[in-house]
């Protein structure tokens, strides 16, 4: 699905998505990746929502952002709780959803000017 792009110049914005890939700036991605609006991370971890390890929480907790979307794939899945609970001491705001809502939310976010990250993980 394409998606609609506010006129944001310079800002990395999803441009698209469908059954296991997004496209940046209408580059496409099928491999996890984070995206902020200054730069793109591919492949920070090969986890699923299941494997992930405190390890890749570590890396989005350094990202230096104010809320950060962990897109799960096609089906919203929590990752285990004690994964979760660094985010709000560190004055992180960490929202769950799906990979298809993290898009949206995202370039809404970032549109915003908001220091917003979107951690995907693929099926």
């Amino acid at each position: 699905m394409k998606l609609h792009v506010p006129n944001t110049a310079g800002l990395n914005l999803f441009t698209a998505y469908g059954d296991g890939n997004v496209a940046v700036n209408h580059e496409k991605f099928e491999k996890n990746l984070i995206l902020l609006p200054d730069r793109v991370i591919p492949e920070w971890t090969t986890a699923t929502p299941a494997t992930l390890s405190e390890t890749d929480m570590q890396k989005l907790l350094e990202l230096g952002t104010e809320i950060i979307l962990l897109g799960t794939g096609k089906h919203l899945r929590f990752p285990p709780g004690a994964l979760l609970r660094p985010f709000a001491p560190a004055g992180i705001g960490l929202e769950i959803m799906d990979l298809q809502a993290a898009c949206r939310t995202y370039n809404i976010l970032a549109a915003e000017g908001r220091k917003v990250a979107a951690a995907l993980l693929f099926d």
